[in-house]
């Protein structure tokens, strides 16, 4: 009995802390229906769909939210591939330095966006790299690679040796263990961080400022569009868009490890 009275006092300690993160979010959703275009008042002086027209016929909506998805796409594949391999060859093999090079790994997402950001810009500026799409690619791939190996060697950590021994003993080669053993046993871990890198990518932008030159993704288009006063239901009504665009990816891999509870470093 004990326990259950003490129980409630946290859950109502959650509820509060939860609902102080995610208020701000439906405050968001309410002024994209607003009527008043310059201020924001509470209570809301009347309800309206017709901000959500005007976004759907904004064509450089349409160009950033196009950019976007392009940046937030390559860099995934990029994080799926190293992030994938840097996994396999730390998870199991024991060398010298080896937790130093998994810190380090990790340490692009430990740190704040703004030290990774000026970091790259001083990186791409040494190299006379311009930027361009290219060097958004390289900023957002260094978190995004981070997500995805945190899943996999978890993953690979909890999956028995025998497993690997088993195969290569009935004849398999290393590409054909791979393929029927260890793709199979990664998959759910593999799409969940591809998720979730997905979604850090689609809505970074501290180090996208840094990155960026003259490209303008979705949320450097919010950025700048904040300091128009005449813009704000817009703006809302495309931060309502991006809510869902980054809240479904990251649903959907909590829900696919969520008994495995592999989706560490999902957070930045």
């Amino acid at each position: 009995m004990r326990t259950d009275k003490a129980g409630w006092p946290l859950k109502l300690a959650a509820g509060a802390g939860i609902a102080f993160l995610h208020l701000p979010l439906l405050f968001i959703l309410a002024y994209a229906f607003s009527t008043e275009e310059k201020s924001y008042q509470w209570p809301l002086p009347g309800l309206t769909t017709k901000w959500f027209g005007v976004a759907w016929g904004r064509q450089d909506i349409w160009d950033a939210l196009t950019l976007s998805v392009e940046i937030a796409a390559i860099s995934t594949a990029i994080a799926l591939v190293l992030g994938t391999l840097a996994a396999g060859g730390l998870a199991r093999a024991k060398f010298f330095g080896r937790e130093t090079l998994s810190l380090l790994i990790i340490l692009p997402i430990a740190l704040p966006g703004i030290v990774t950001g000026i970091s790259l810009r001083t990186a791409f500026g040494a190299a006379d790299i311009p930027f361009s799409v290219l060097t958004i690619v390289l900023g957002h791939a260094t978190f995004c690679i981070v997500v995805v190996y945190n899943n996999a060697v978890a993953r690979l950590r909890r999956t028995s040796p025998s497993l690997i021994e088993a195969s290569m003993d009935l004849g398999a080669d290393a590409f054909q263990t791979f393929r029927y053993v260890l793709l199979p046993t990664l998959g759910t871990a593999l799409l969940a961080g591809g998720m979730l890198a997905f979604a850090l990518s689609f809505d970074e932008v501290i180090v996208t400022t840094f990155t960026a030159g003259q490209q303008e993704t979705l949320p450097i288009w919010m950025l700048t569009e904040l300091i128009r006063p005449r813009q704000r239901p817009v703006t809302n009504v495309v931060a309502v868009f991006v809510i869902l665009v980054t809240l479904l990816p990251i649903l959907a891999a909590y829900y696919l490890t969520r008994d495995t509870a592999e989706t560490a470093g999902s957070g930045k």
